[in-house]
């Protein structure tokens, strides 16, 4: 799957009517994407747990 770029998010953003500059865009993928790496993390851990 291809990570979305920078640039789309601000398209996105914008369409949504929030304004943001391409660094605060790649900012905010960053965070999202560590913040998923997290989740998936704890449901797997807790999959196997449970197991």
């Amino acid at each position: 799957m291809e990570k979305l770029k920078p640039e789309r998010a601000v398209e996105i953003l914008k369409a949504k009517g929030v304004n943001v500059t391409v660094e605060q865009a790649a900012s905010i993928l960053e965070f999202l994407r560590k913040m998923a790496s997290i989740v998936v993390s704890q449901h797997l851990k807790r999959r196997n747990n449970k197991g």
